[in-house]
């Protein structure tokens, strides 16, 4: 009974000694320190944003927050989306310039 006791004793003991070298060598396993609390790392431009912009987002993990692979699947398509929009209506704005150049331009009537 005794060395079973024993036994637990220097199991426990190695167990706090080897948890100890490791919060010590590791830390946290953070290479910044934490953010203050309310803040978040999420940063998008004021204006003009980009599907690039979006794909770079991050959002502050929680204990329960979001799935990852779920807010990914959402970004990809949002950039997506946004891309696909800025480039139609870039079509669409050089379809405009054409057609207001053709209209203020002086009707040709062959006289020289």
């Amino acid at each position: 009974m005794v060395s079973a006791l024993i036994y637990l004793v220097v199991v426990l003991a190695v167990a706090a000694v080897i948890y100890l070298l490791a919060s010590l060598v590791f830390g946290r396993g953070e290479e910044m320190e934490p953010l203050p609390p309310g803040s978040t790392p999420t940063r998008l431009p004021p204006s003009g944003v980009q599907g690039g912009d979006v794909r770079a987002l991050r959002f502050q993990q929680v204990f329960r927050g979001y799935k990852a692979s779920e807010v990914d699947w959402a970004l990809n398509r949002l950039a997506g989306e946004l891309d696909e929009l800025r480039g139609q209506v870039a079509v669409l704005e050089r379809q405009l310039n054409a057609a207001s150049e053709q209209r203020h331009r002086p009707p040709a009537d062959g006289r020289d």
